[in-house]
């Protein structure tokens, strides 16, 4: 592993932290319409999902950074970064989908699709860099709630 580029880790941090940013933009009144919902058994209250989100971008893009400064073959970095970039523009999509266009069954089909990108990319990562990894673990633990609060919503509502 090279010298740390904080330039990088910041840009690289910044980028996901904006992508979640436009996505709460483009999605409306999210907080306003969670407390109307009829949510599953275990549902957090609504002010901690900014709270939690914002952690987890940081981490997903210290991970991505954690690949683009690695050492590895480039080609095998390149195809983490894609998985990345795949993953984070599904990440994007769901919060749309589901408070946007309440179209929760959808949003539920999104989520799923984005668990199984976000283990396809800490696979990939894990070609490159293993701490990646594990910085994509709480997200992957948080998504994987996530898919069990959009599918209780999608029941309920």
């Amino acid at each position: 592993m090279k010298k740390i580029n904080w330039f990088e880790l910041l840009t690289s941090i910044v980028l996901a932290e904006l992508v979640g940013a436009l996505s709460a933009l483009l999605s409306g009144n999210s907080g306003g319409l969670y407390p109307e919902l009829n949510n599953p058994p275990l549902s957090p209250p609504g002010w901690l999902f900014p709270v939690v989100w914002g952690i987890l971008y940081a981490l997903m893009g210290i991970a991505a950074y954690l690949v683009y400064a690695s050492d590895a073959d480039g080609d095998k970095k390149r195809e983490a970064l894609k998985y990345y970039a795949a993953q984070l523009a599904v990440n994007f999509l769901w919060s749309i989908v589901f408070f946007r266009f309440q179209a929760f069954w959808a949003a539920v089909a999104v989520i799923v699709v984005l668990d199984l990108l976000i283990v396809a990319t800490m696979l990939k990562m894990r070609r490159v860099r293993k701490a990646a990894v594990y910085l994509m673990v709480p997200y992957l633990i948080w998504t994987l709630f996530a898919t069990y609060l959009a599918a209780g919503v999608a029941v309920l509502n």
